[in-house]
């Protein structure tokens, strides 16, 4: 179970994961209790590793807390939310009032900026399900909330940690230590002095900086479906707990376009990022033996006919191909994708991604253009208009610095590094910038 804690006062969201006790068994250690701020605005949200979670109501407890696990006869799944359109409602007007600042994405070890939950390179059939939340067990099977007075306390008896199988979790811990990079944390309750994740600040995130094509919960998600059938109730009440836009159409939600979105990102971004997940270990042993090939056989899950049947929809097989060894994934072959460029330039700390477009450097406005065959970027600054095309001190711009980075991925996954120093050169009515090229893998 994952909270999360909105201060209207301040627009700071704070998170808590309540503890989860086995009928008839005590904590291992007593969970915290934490002091809430005035009016605050809480919001629950479940994830199971079974099959079907049910929520049990006590003294109206679920329609209290307006608790929401699908509909009456059609759950989820998995998930299941409480509260959570009121926590999202107001963290996106605490956006709004500039009280709350989702923080922005970073770049990873791969040239690309950094995924979300919303991004086609790491969704698979039922995106935004399920929490980051992670619990201490003991060796009796008692439970205990994960904080480090507990780990110390429980080191001696062997403690072990149950974690949620999560997309959310697969995001925050798993691709981003793969990529160097860091979903948006804050201050966790039931461990004084430390930062969390957690599902409801992965949306916000993702809603806040995901570039197009954004990944939302399509019709064809099994866990908004009933039975075999779409269902638009179903899809809404799913979207609303992870801060997600209603649809009036079901169409509007089109289970093939979000596969021709899976089929041009995904498979390209494995590729791409295999250099980096092939060292990770698997966050399921039992499914793969490394992270790439982890992705590369969820990939194909998500994909086939068994879930959102895009080879179906779409008439194409997957383009990766899977070994697999006692039922483990261990190699994985991605076809198709060859001179896959992933460049991005960066000068005076503007970033221009994949080395192509435009940016304002020293009040100029000026152009990268990728030259892949002599492995180089030429940036173009027009003179400025006063100086007549003079080139004087005024438009004399050696002390620019621009960095390229550069991952060129393939069937065969060579990298090249080379270390590339262009030239400054005068044109008459244009300067070209002297730039450091590094090109790094």
């Amino acid at each position: 179970v994952e909270g999360a804690v909105l201060d209207p006062a301040t627009g700071r969201i704070s998170v808590y994961d309540p503890l989860v006790t086995d009928k008839g068994k005590k904590p291992a250690v007593a969970p915290i209790v934490p002091k809430l701020p005035q009016g605050a605005i809480i919001a629950l949200w479940f994830g199971f590793n079974g099959t079907n979670l049910t929520l049990k109501s006590t003294d109206n407890s679920l329609q209290d807390g307006k608790c929401v696990g699908g509909l009456k006869k059609s759950l989820f799944g998995q998930f299941a939310y409480c509260n959570a359109p009121a926590f999202f409602d107001a963290a996106n007007k605490a956006i709004q009032a500039g009280k709350l600042v989702p923080p922005a994405l970073g770049m990873g070890k791969d040239g690309l900026i950094c995924p979300t939950v919303r991004d086609f390179g790491v969704v698979d059939q039922d995106q935004s399900d399920n929490v980051t939340t992670a619990y201490l067990v003991d060796r009796k099977g008692r439970t205990a909330q994960m904080n480090a007075a507990n780990t110390a306390q429980l080191a001696k008896s062997g403690e072990k940690i149950l974690v949620n199988g999560s997309d959310n979790r697969l995001l925050s811990v798993a691709v981003d230590g793969a990529l160097g990079c860091k979903s948006w944390e804050a201050p966790d309750l039931a461990d004084p002095g430390h930062i969390t994740t957690a599902l409801p600040l992965n949306e916000l995130q993702a809603a806040a900086h995901q570039a197009a094509p954004v990944a939302i919960v399509p019709a064809g998600d099994p866990m908004v479906k009933v039975g075999d059938d779409r269902n638009l109730r179903k899809l809404n009440l799913y979207r609303a707990g992870v801060n997600q836009p209603a649809v009036d159409d079901l169409d509007n939600a089109s289970t093939k376009a979000y596969c021709k979105s899976l089929l041009a990102i995904g498979p390209e971004r494995i590729l791409i990022d295999a250099k980096f997940t092939k060292g990770q270990p698997s966050p399921d042993r039992a499914a793969a033996n490394n992270l790439f090939t982890f992705l590369a056989q969820r990939f194909n899950a998500t994909f086939g006919d068994g879930n959102l049947n895009c080879q179906g929809l779409l008439d194409t097989k997957s383009p990766i191909k899977v070994k697999n060894d006692d039922d483990v994934a261990v190699s994985a072959t991605i076809f198709g994708m060859q001179s896959i460029d992933t460049s991005t330039c960066v000068a005076n700390g503007k970033i221009v991604q994949k080395c192509q477009g435009k940016t304002q450097i020293d009040d100029q406005t000026c152009t990268f253009k990728l030259n892949s065959n002599d492995n180089q970027a030429d940036l173009n600054c027009p003179n400025d208009k006063n100086n007549n095309g003079d080139n004087g001190d005024k438009n004399d711009n050696k002390g620019d610095n621009g960095k390229k980075q550069n991952n060129n991925g393939g069937g065969k996954h060579e990298d090249k590094q080379q270390n590339q120093n262009q030239q400054n050169q005068d044109n008459g009515s244009r300067q070209h910038k002297k730039l450091n090229m590094d090109q790094q893998d």
